[in-house]
């Protein structure tokens, strides 16, 4: 992992990654997202309208009201998560741009006889159509280079050898403000400030718990 890599102003100081993640180790979300803004840096934050994504909205939205709310709507999504979609946009007054397949899921199904398991060889095609291509295309229309993100360290094997602040494969800083924070911990947070949520969530490039839906692992 890059260390010191230098963003905005080729001029600037190197962001020291390893001393920035020192510093905000015991740091409120609220004041990592303050920490991140001030570099003063293009910013987006990325959702998936599930169950907890409101936390790491509200969090971000209340500091930074007009930044890019990335969705990338797989189009699989089932419909208690788009009520909540709705929910959310109207409670924080999102300034939302999604993205979805060039491909209708309708199409993506009968090309492929259903959603591919993650043993399944197609089932990284299958990730690049609903996922990593329209990702690209937000990153190209957005132009960010600091991401705000809500994964969290208990997540995902992967996610453990990440940290709140890290430097994504395509050169990205990303920001993690509940990094450290467990369950209980965003579900006191969503109960605090009253967030909308959702009973189900299915993403289809995970299938199953404990797994990467792509945009965080691909180069």
């Amino acid at each position: 992992m890059r260390t010191t890599p230098t963003f905005g102003n080729s001029s600037a100081a190197p962001l020291d990654i390893v001393a920035a993640n020192q510093q905000l180790r015991d740091a409120s979300p609220a004041d990592i997202v303050r920490w991140a803004l001030s570099l003063n840096l293009p910013a987006m934050v990325t959702t998936s309208m599930g169950i907890n994504a409101a936390a790491t909205l509200h969090v971000v939205v209340a500091r930074a009201p007009n930044i890019p709310v990335v969705w990338i709507d797989s189009g699989f999504n089932v419909k208690d998560t788009y009520v909540n979609a709705e929910r959310i946009e109207a409670r924080l007054g999102l300034n939302l741009q999604v993205y979805s397949p060039a491909m209708t899921p309708e199409r993506l199904v009968a090309k492929l006889g259903g959603i591919p398991l993650p043993d399944d060889p197609r089932h990284q095609w299958f990730t690049e159509q609903v996922k990593l291509e329209p990702f690209r295309r937000a990153l190209a229309a957005v132009e960010p280079e600091l991401w705000f993100t809500g994964i969290r360290r208990e997540e995902t094997a992967h996610r453990r050898h990440l940290d709140i602040v890290s430097i994504d494969a395509r050169g990205l800083l990303k920001v993690a403000p509940f990094f450290h924070a467990s369950a209980a911990d965003i579900e006191a947070y969503m109960q605090e400030y009253d967030l909308p949520t959702c009973s189900r969530y299915f993403d289809p490039t995970k299938v199953e718990a404990g797994r990467e839906c792509g945009l965080h692992t691909a180069a």
